[in-house]
Formats: C-alpha cells, structure tokens, sequence
C-alpha cells in the first residue's frame, strides 16, 4: 500500500511575519518537524509544494535528515501559481504523485501534528476501508485529511470557488470516517506568532525531551 503525503508550505505567511516552513519548531525548521512525524506516522513518501521563499524551503528540504530522505522519500513541489490560493498548491502536489498511489494524506505546514496522531488516523482509515478519514476534536474536525487513491480525479478537480477539497468531502459526506482524538491538536492552525507561541506550548516536544 502507497502512502503519500501532500504537504502545503506554499502560502505567504504573511500574519506570521516570516515564513512558516521556516519557523523554528523545537530546534529545527517546521517543514522538516512535519516531514519528520509524517514518515514517523506511516506515511511512504512526502510531496511538500513550495512557493513564496521556493528556494530557502526547498534547501531545507535537501538537509533532511538521510534516515528520512533515504530512497528518494522527500520530493519538493515548487507551485509558481501559489498566489492564486491554496487549491493551485494541492493540485500542483496531485498531479506529482505516483500512479499506484493507495492513500492521500493532505496537512499543510501551519497545521503542526505529531506522529502519533497521523499515524492513528491512517490505521482507522484503513481500518475503516471508508474513503476519507477526518481526526475529529469535540465534534468539530481537524487535520489531516486522508482520501482514498480512488478519489485522485476528483480531488484534481477542486476549484477555488466551489472552495476545494471541501466539495469532495461534501460529495462522499456519507464515507467519511470520523476519528476521534482526545487532543485539540488535531485543531491547531498557526497564522500568527502568538498562535506559534501557545502551540508551542500545548505540542509534545518531538525530540523526546
């Protein structure tokens, strides 16, 4: 089974006042902490889309530690549309992944999550053998979004207007598979320092620490 990850680090961080994927998280860039928990949490291969900064994110990218880059696991997407919204970023990092792909996971840079809840989700998704799966905090949903391979036509088709891959999940609103986590970090979405700050604070330390 291919597991592949579409990680968004794409947008301008414009709140945030530098660069997201290039945010300090625990002594390392947010990009590599995310790429990090991804692989930890079962995912096979990552496709982080860049663009504001392309080239600062993409040299992170290249200094990934080797037991996470080794067989080519860590692929950079540059998206060159990025500022015409987020939906162009998605599609740049769909039509990038490998035909015999199984899962898709979709988690954007500013959504920090640990290993442990990725790797909860994808087990219930499987597990469940529904076609999206959704971490719910609450009774309100969080990320990441896992779709079914089967869906990658219609999430290739998403558009800013019909405001995304919202319109899949509303579309197969009756095969999704709702997660429950104890953690309202499955709800966590950094747009400001002071939002990085109090996540800091709520997020277990990924070094171990």
């Amino acid at each position: 089974m291919s597991i592949c990850a579409i990680l968004l680090a794409a947008g301008e961080s414009s709140r945030m006042g530098t660069p997201k994927p290039l945010l300090d998280w625990f002594g390392a860039p947010l990009i590599q902490r995310q790429i990090e928990a991804l692989i930890e949490g079962g995912v096979d291969e990552v496709f982080a889309v860049t663009g504001n900064r392309a080239s600062d994110v993409e040299s992170v990218l290249k200094s990934v530690s080797p037991v996470i880059s080794t067989g080519d696991r860590v692929h950079a997407v540059r998206n060159t549309e990025f500022l015409s919204g987020k939906t162009t970023s998605i599609k740049a990092g769909l039509a990038t992944l490998p035909d015999e792909v199984d899962t898709i996971v979709l988690l954007a840079v500013d959504q920090p999550r640990p290993s442990w809840l990725i790797r909860e989700v994808l087990e219930s998704h499987k597990q469940a053998g529904t076609l999206i799966s959704s971490p719910v905090f609450d009774g309100h949903g969080g990320h990441p979004l896992v779709f079914d391979g089967s869906l990658l036509c219609e999430l290739e088709a998403i558009t800013e207007e019909a405001q995304g891959v919202r319109q899949v999940v509303q579309a197969h609103a009756n095969s999704v598979n709702r997660v429950p986590i104890d953690s309202p970090i499955v709800r966590l979405d950094m747009n400001t320092q002071e939002q990085a700050a109090a996540a800091r604070d709520l997020f277990p330390d990924p070094r171990g620490s």
